[in-house]
């Protein structure tokens, strides 16, 4: 499920990405694909149709950009939420 939602997010940060020129900056985080930030007159949103989804443990996904391994990072710490981890504890990301 977190790797199907990481997905969705993914394509929802394109398409703000072709509006805007940009992706959102880890400030303006997530929330930009529901609500327009400040200044981004070529905001066109929402980019989906719904509230940000939680993970499947219910926490908050993590978005940072720049990225460290792309554009931007996009993950979940798993069912622990801690970094790194096994089996349901394992981290879920847009990079591997």
């Amino acid at each position: 499920t977190a790797k199907a939602q990481i997905e969705l997010l993914g394509t929802a940060l394109d398409s703000y990405r072709l509006d805007i020129g940009s992706y959102p900056t880890t400030e303006q985080g997530l929330r930009a694909l529901r609500e327009q930030p400040s200044g981004e007159e070529n905001w066109n949103g929402p980019y989906l149709p719904k509230k940000i989804p939680e993970d499947p443990w219910g926490n908050d996904y993590h978005y940072k950009n720049p990225g460290e391994h792309g554009d931007y990072d996009l993950y979940s710490y798993g069912a622990d939420g801690e970094p790194g981890g096994e089996g349901e504890d394992a981290d879920v990301n847009n990079w591997e």
